[in-house]
């Protein structure tokens, strides 16, 4: 559009070294898109580690982490098309392995598409177009809407199995927790279930936090319209005022729910967020008037609402619904009575945190060992 005469990357070449190569051969569909996430970047600079890439962890790594052709092709099946299996099913093949990839679910994404409901979490349909490309380049069999089990695993011709299905939400053990008013994260974010005015989300770590900007706003984010952002942090654009910031007050729009985000810590809430963006979140929040506590104690969930104790005072909330993000289980169910050779790998080796850098690293590193 003649907008600039000049365009600066810097991120973006972590995600995809070939950027600027594949957008002028045409290939765009083909690049690994940043995701502004700062897990594995900004984050990583500012505690002393390596720098790399959350999308791609051979950033930085390209002499470690080497994607070469075998000389021992494998049959292998990828159990889960989330962050860990799409990492691993497209580098086993670009291996030179054959490979096949199972989903349950219609869409490649698993985890990642219940982020991408996230205001300001929208780049992740970017990450998924991405894979869905990759899968295509390097000739994966895709299987969706399909279940595999272990008994036809046993029958197959397949070499080896990747295990990468995931996670179940934890319940906690608190009384009434299966009360109507009770959700867990995935029945807000996936299955769109009807939340009321007045919400209790426990646990207040990156999920409880998305869940809670996914409530209190309505309609189209304003991550996907410049202006709107813009004024809701109290930016000028027209560059009037000093900076583009002295005396602008921020235009938020009013929250649609009001929230209060718990957490059992007494320290300070959402202390586990990203170094460098769990600020923005917990400002976020704060200018949609969230209510984040923390020091609680829950009793007990019933028709008056969530009863708790928050730095010793009883309390009860009145609330229309408790939503709990309070953790997550493996599900690996599909290891017992396999056979066949197996990887764990994401929330099926690990879930105590979703964890999509570890997921998309260890799926890569995985593929490459077979």
């Amino acid at each position: 559009n003649g907008d600039a005469d000049m365009v600066s990357l810097a991120r973006p070449f972590l995600a995809d070294a070939d950027f600027v190569n594949k957008a002028a051969e045409g290939r765009a569909d083909e690049i690994n898109t940043c995701i502004g996430c700062n897990q594995a970047c900004l984050d990583h600079i500012f505690s002393g580690k390596m720098t790399s890439c959350l999308v791609n962890p051979r950033a930085c790594f390209e002499t470690i982490i080497n994607i070469t052709a075998t000389d021992n092709p494998k049959e292998v099946a990828v159990i889960g098309a989330g962050p860990a299996g799409l990492a691993a099913a497209t580098t086993a093949a670009k291996c030179g392995h054959k490979v096949t990839i199972y989903d349950a679910e219609s869409e490649i994404g698993g985890q990642f598409n219940v982020a991408k409901q996230v205001p300001g979490k929208e780049e992740f349909y970017e990450t998924l177009r991405y894979f869905g490309r990759q899968l295509e380049l390097a000739k994966v069999q895709v299987n969706l809407n399909t279940r595999v089990t272990a008994e036809e695993l046993n029958n197959s011709d397949y070499d080896e199995v990747i295990i990468a299905t995931g996670i179940s939400p934890r319940m906690p053990p608190i009384k009434g927790i299966d009360h109507p008013k009770v959700l867990n994260y995935l029945d807000v974010l996936k299955y769109k279930k009807p939340v009321g005015k007045k919400v209790a989300v426990i646990g207040a770590g990156g999920i409880g936090f998305d869940v809670s900007e996914y409530l209190v706003h309505s309609g189209v984010a304003t991550s996907q319209n410049i202006e709107a952002y813009m004024k809701e942090w109290g930016v000028d654009m027209t560059l009037q005022a000093r900076g583009g910031i002295e005396g602008v007050k921020p235009e938020v729009a009013a929250p649609v729910r009001d929230v209060y985000l718990l957490q059992r810590k007494d320290s300070k809430v959402g202390a586990g967020l990203g170094k460098t963006t769990g600020w923005i979140h917990r400002a976020g929040l704060k200018s949609k008037a969230v209510k984040m506590l923390s020091s609680c104690d829950y009793q007990k969930i019933d028709d008056q609402g969530l009863h708790l104790s928050i730095d010793g005072k009883q309390q009860i909330l009145d609330v229309d619904n408790v939503i709990i993000c309070a953790g997550q289980d493996p599900l690996r169910d599909l290891v017992e009575g396999l056979e066949k050779p197996y990887h764990l790998i994401g929330g099926a080796d690990v879930a105590a945190e979703l964890d999509a850098k570890r997921a998309i690293e260890q799926g890569t590193k995985v593929a490459i060992s077979l």
